[in-house]
């Protein structure tokens, strides 16, 4: 679905005007139902409505008395300044969200697992001289047990401003643990995204600690009173002769290099023996710095509790979930030539960033007619960075690339042959998969799919080929109805696909669908059953679009466990409109739902850091996939019949327009997966 080719995925989903209905569309009247017109539309929130469709209102909640006049907030307790509360991952805590009661923070966590919550803060005046109402002080301690064990601040607990994007809370902007002061403005809700990540060898138990909110005066207002005209200038000279004595340049020879380092060392431990700095403390964690304001009780007070239990999710996802990553959007942004060593850092970088999301990262570039080149690795198979890419426990599945896509000489054709031989000699093959063609509409388009299976299983007869598809091919006469030729493409297809992805946007809300599309597949013959989201479903369904409700982002990944999918697809992740500089403006593709294909955003947009910034709807998905595992475990305890009634009977998913509105049935579903399995 690349733009900017007149034959890509971009101009068969119209993505340069309004986006059309697919042909499909038109079989899914006669199975709609009553039941589905009729059913109540959650509301969007961030757009219309936001967290107030939890039921939280402003009532009992008192504004601040205080007078006019400059305010001081050193000397005032910030909760006459400011209202703190906490709220659960799957809220959009829109600018208008109103405040509630600052309650303790519970949250239960296994190991290898990502717990996060958010913190809402809303003045309730103006402390600030400039445009701003004020500024926070956010920090926090590490979280300890009673045997003191830890998890880290900055490692282990990170905090995230939510910055809107199109008005709807979704980008994620790391905090700088060393100055992690955040701007309110006035009559406007801001939100912290905090996150826990609990390592894999963490000792099981309750793990307790704070977080101190606390009004500052602002930077550039406080920056004057901290340091004196005379140490504001020293230490930028001090600094100044850091940088050129420790420039990157040549060495005439390591003595030269060890007498530079010395006296950078020397400036450095000068500057640290100013007045200024006498108050900091040698060797404590970020967890144990805290402010003179903080010192003095005037700080907001968040007690946060995590209990780790001991059950660890594990390293190799139970669910192969594989999302695309553009290399052409990479390069056009990053101003990167094709197979550069910048090239390649880019694409490592973002591969090693996403698999901590427990998905399994393809590069892609598309062809004419829905072509792709898919592909997990990008050296050869031969190289010594494809071994440590394939072997990472953290891949559930990997996508070979079919050279021959963009070029179909001799030299592309060897070399495919090459890699296959290479690879099906590993013990992780099994992980395999060629995608070489994005949802086919005519029997032109199938016949070339099952040529290239041809020849790649001449090269291994085990091979595993992936086709999405929402239709059957036109010109055929497979069946009567449109949906039952959609039903009956395995049977045109096999034995040149293995992997059968189809869209959930073909089911609507008809689960007993899955019955007829499951029935046509050989798992005797390998035969998988995948599904994919792409544009559609549209609301109430699950999908990751801009707007949608928390729950309704995790609930992808519920619909995918209930309804039996072996694996699942996401077309692209980083496919937003064309830019040629790194910190350009995000603009969504035109034709497609907002949030469409973008999952997270360069870090250059928001600071000058390179670092990828999550989406609050990438970090659901994680907690999506983490729940695939606690249904997973409880059914392997009681079987999946009652890993289903789970679902059920706490309200979680029963169906893809009927799934928790809110929070709260996620936790008594995740208590439940504890209390019944901790043993």
């Amino acid at each position: 679905m690349e733009s900017g080719q007149p034959n890509s995925a971009a101009s068969d989903h119209n993505l340069d005007g309004d986006a059309q209905a697919h042909p499909w569309m038109e079989l899914i009247e006669p199975i709609s139902t009553d039941k589905t017109q009729n059913s109540s539309v959650p509301p969007v929130e961030g757009v219309a409505g936001g967290g107030t469709s939890y039921g939280w209102v402003d009532g009992g909640l008192q504004a601040s008395s205080l007078g006019n006049g400059a305010i001081d907030p050193t000397k005032i307790h910030s909760a006459d300044l400011l209202h703190v509360w906490s709220m659960p991952s799957t809220a959009n805590v829109s600018q208008q969200e109103a405040p509630r009661p600052l309650e303790h923070v519970n949250l239960l966590a296994a190991r290898n697992e990502r717990e996060s919550f958010q913190i809402a803060l809303r003045p309730k005046v103006s402390w600030a001289t400039s445009g701003i109402a004020g500024s926070v002080q956010v920090q926090c301690t590490d979280l300890c047990s009673s045997a003191g064990d830890r998890l880290v601040v900055g490692q282990s607990v990170t905090l995230r401003r939510v910055v809107p994007m199109l008005g709807v809370p979704d980008a994620l902007v790391p905090i700088d643990p060393l100055n992690s002061q955040i701007n309110l403005l006035p009559g406007e809700t801001s939100a912290i995204w905090v996150s826990l990540n609990v390592p894999c060898g963490q000792q099981p138990g309750l793990y307790e600690g704070e977080i101190f909110l606390s009004a500052v005066r602002a930077e550039a207002e406080s920056r004057g009173e901290s340091l004196t005209k005379s140490e504001r200038y020293q230490l930028y000279k001090e600094l100044r002769n850091c940088i050129d004595i420790t420039e990157t340049r040549d060495y005439s020879s390591s003595e030269e290099m060890v007498q530079r380092l010395t006296s950078a060392s020397t400036t450095l431990r000068r500057m640290l023996a100013l007045p200024s700095f006498q108050d900091c403390q040698e060797n404590n964690g970020l967890g144990d710095m805290m402010d003179e304001d903080i010192m003095n009780n005037v700080a907001v007070r968040l007690k946060l509790s995590l209990t780790v239990w001991d059950f660890t999710l594990p390293l190799t996802p139970s669910l192969p979930a594989v999302f695309g990553i553009s290399e052409t959007v990479i390069e056009d942004r990053f101003c990167l030539e094709h197979g550069t060593k910048g090239w390649y850092d880019a694409l490592d970088h973002h591969f090693r960033w996403l698999l901590q999301y427990r998905i399994s990262p393809f590069f892609c570039r598309w062809g004419d007619s829905m072509r792709i080149l898919a592909y997990t690795c990008p050296w050869p198979a031969d190289h010594p960075k494809a071994k440590e890419y394939y072997s990472d426990p953290r891949l559930a599945a990997y996508a070979v690339p079919y050279a021959p896509i963009l070029s179909s000489t001799d030299a592309a054709k060897n070399s495919l042959r090459r890699e296959v031989e290479i690879l099906k000699s590993e013990a992780h093959w099994s992980k395999s998969y060629f995608y070489l063609w994005d949802e086919p509409l005519n029997m032109e388009q199938y016949d070339v799919i099952c040529s290239i299976s041809n020849e790649l299983r001449s090269y291994a007869s085990d091979v595993r080929i992936l086709t999405t598809y929402y239709c059957g091919p036109s010109g055929s006469e497979l069946a009567p109805s449109t949906f039952e030729a959609f039903v009956k493409v395995p049977n045109v297809l096999r034995p040149h696909t293995q992997i059968f992805c189809t869209s959930e946007w073909v089911l609507g809300t008809r689960e007993d669908l899955v019955k007829d599309i499951v029935a046509e597949l050989r798992p005797d013959l390998g035969e998988e059953w995948w599904t994919y989201v792409c544009m559609g479903p549209s609301d109430p369904q699950p999908n990751w679009h801009l707007g949608m409700r928390g729950t309704q982002h995790r609930a992808v990944m519920w619909r995918v466990w209930k309804e039996g999918g072996t694996g699942f697809l996401y077309w692209g992740t980083n496919c937003y409109e064309k830019a040629m500089i790194p910190s350009a403006e995000i603009c969504f593709r035109r034709g497609l739902p907002p949030g469409d294909g973008v999952l997270f955003y360069p870090g250059e947009v928001f600071s000058s850091s390179h670092e990828p910034v999550a989406s609050t709807r990438l970090e659901r998905i994680l907690s999506g996939m983490q729940d695939i595992e606690y249904l997973k475990l409880y059914s392997s305890r009681y079987g999946r019949e009652e890993g289903l009634a789970l679902l059920e009977k706490t309200g979680v998913y029963l169906g893809p327009d009927r799934y928790a509105l809110d929070h709260g049935p996620i936790d008594v579903m995740r208590g439940e997966v504890y209390r019944t399995c901790r043993s």
